[in-house]
């Protein structure tokens, strides 16, 4: 335990945008867009957590923050001691916006957790994913924010797992992040419990349209992010979404609801087609902000300073 005592992690998780259309609970895609934490191992039981960025004075600073207990769960699944925790935050993924913020979170926390423990407990990528999906719920996000890249997720008596995918360099990606929040439960809750088979067979042919599309053939976009299982279902809690999308795929931009909303993903064909979708959204959306992001292909890192 002793041995833990001022041992020093910095831990980098990028973004993500699950979904993307079409492959609802599946599909997620890690961005160029990154919260930052270092974290010490102190004397004593306590936690003290310092935010600043996004959640500075709103998420808690003690033992009940999400990256304390995402730490704390880790070190209970390995049977380790936690000591006290010293944690800083730098945060610029937005809360509630549909970017993967408590996926973020989640895996800020057991990479941290893997990096104090390291040379006591080896934890294995499944390891990882079942911890950070055990948390999270589900793993469409936590996939992407661990690994990078594109992932499909799926689950099984096994537990979750994940293929990583490379994004065709011709695919440009433009997020459009409002100043309003959504809450990922209450879009949950606007889905039916199911849907007609007319619209499940169209959702499988579009996810399936969507991989080959964003590791082979871009043309395909605009197809490839049709979408009949969550997002009309959801429009009427975030109508300004709604109409941004709908605006960006009238003139021909491969736009989808992030995550749960409310923020917008365009998938673009290229730099060009990007900044046109950009100058669109800046015309009507003005109060929107405008991230220019690429994939990020490494996902979590963690550096150990002893």
């Amino acid at each position: 335990m002793t041995s833990l005592i001022g041992r020093k992690v910095t831990v980098k998780v990028p973004a993500t945008s699950a979904n993307l259309g079409p492959g609802f609970d599946t599909l997620g895609l890690a961005l160029s867009f990154y919260d930052e934490l270092e974290v010490e191992a102190v004397a004593g039981e306590a936690a003290f957590v310092e935010v600043h960025g996004e959640g500075q004075g709103e998420v808690p600073t003690d033992s009940s923050n999400l990256v304390v207990q995402s730490i704390a769960h880790t070190f209970k699944k390995f049977g380790q001691a936690l000591p006290g925790l010293r944690l800083t935050a730098h945060n610029i993924i937005p809360h509630g916006r549909g970017m993967g913020s408590s996926g973020a979170a989640v895996v800020s926390g057991i990479i941290a957790a893997k990096g104090l423990l390291q040379g006591v407990v080896e934890m294995s990528d499944k390891d990882l994913l079942d911890l950070a999906t055990e948390l999270e719920g589900h793993p469409d996000n936590v996939a992407p924010a661990l690994f990078g890249g594109l992932t499909i997720a799926w689950e099984d008596e096994q537990g979750p797992h994940h293929k990583k995918l490379f994004v065709h360099r011709g695919v440009s990606f433009l997020e459009l992040v409002p100043n309003f929040k959504m809450s990922t439960a209450l879009a949950r809750s606007l889905q039916p419990e199911s849907v007609p088979h007319n619209d499940a067979v169209f959702n499988v042919s579009r996810s399936a349209l969507l991989i080959a599309s964003l590791t082979q053939s871009p043309e395909f976009l605009m197809a490839a992010t049709e979408d009949k299982l969550h997002q009309d279902y959801r429009a009427s809690a975030m109508p300004e979404t709604n109409e941004l999308v709908q605006l960006m795929r009238e003139h021909g931009h491969a736009a989808v609801v992030s995550g749960a909303g409310p923020s917008v993903l365009v998938l673009a064909t290229g730099p060009a087609q990007r900044l046109e979708a950009a100058a669109l959204a800046a015309k009507h959306y003005p109060q929107w902000k405008a991230l220019l992001l690429a994939v990020d292909f490494r996902g979590a890192t963690v550096v150990v300073h002893q």
